[in-house]
């Protein structure tokens, strides 16, 4: 049985107040909710909220999003970002932090990009292994949503994930934006269950809800079953009222 988080960014979007959208999550049946920039809360606010409501928060953000920028590098604001963004993930309950990987560094071939990202991860999987949460790395497509950001394969966020070599280290598989990048998602996700530590999902083209695209959900969703125990965020643009544009999705749970 598939367990989904519905990602309050996106859905419930008629109610201004997050609080709400937490509110209406939990009316629709939801035991999870995931969230972006928790910086722009209250996060007190919105951990009474889900307490309220029976609700636990399964992902946030690690802020900025994109920390690696050319033309310069600086490391403070990564590090100065995962702290405050460890506090808030800590307050709102979230086991896990997602990582991007920013636009890439200057002067730096693909392989010895991808060797950066990883050392500086492993200094920060040592500073969240402290705190006892999880670092998850996205992947993102750039054909679409992503132009210019650094890491866009699934395989190379594990070869980043196999250097890091932290037990709270894993990457965040993201069901649209591989799709989107023309990966075999069933593959993946039986190629890469050891170290993925998160799943997300949108149809493709569009990155509506599942069942507004063209992806085949059938053997993805069994794939997901197989390999995959965790929480999996429905971080979907809805082309109808949320409650009606997770119909589909919940015939999978």
């Amino acid at each position: 049985m598939t367990t989904f988080a519905a990602n309050i960014e996106l859905l419930y979007t008629e109610h201004e107040k997050f609080e709400d959208r937490i509110a209406a999550a939990a009316a629709d049946g939801f035991k999870f909710v995931e969230m972006w920039m928790s910086s722009l809360q209250d996060v007190h606010s919105l951990a009474a909220a889900a307490k309220d409501h029976g609700i636990q928060f399964s992902s946030v953000l690690a802020e900025p999003r994109f920390s690696f920028t050319m033309p310069g590098v600086d490391l403070n604001v990564f590090f100065e970002g995962l702290k405050s963004s460890i506090e808030n993930a800590k307050i709102l309950g979230s086991p896990r932090l997602v990582l991007g990987s920013g636009m890439g560094f200057p002067g730096k071939k693909r392989p010895a990009q991808l060797d950066t990202l990883a050392e500086i991860f492993s200094d920060a999987a040592k500073v969240a292994e402290e705190a006892g949460i999880e670092l998850v790395l996205e992947p993102v497509n750039t054909r679409h949503d992503h132009p210019g950001a650094l890491l866009d394969r699934t395989d190379e966020a594990i070869y980043i994930a196999q250097k890091v070599a932290s037990p709270n280290f894993k990457i965040l598989y993201d069901i649209y934006h591989s799709s989107v990048e023309g990966e075999n998602v069933v593959e993946m996700l039986a190629k890469h269950k050891n170290l993925i530590g998160y799943v997300q999902l949108a149809d493709a083209p569009g990155r509506g809800e599942p069942g507004s695209g063209n992806i085949d959900w059938n053997p993805i969703m069994a794939a997901v079953a197989a390999n995959y125990q965790g929480v999996v965020g429905l971080e979907f643009y809805p082309t109808q009222a949320t409650s009606k544009s997770i119909e589909f999705i919940n015939s999978f749970a």
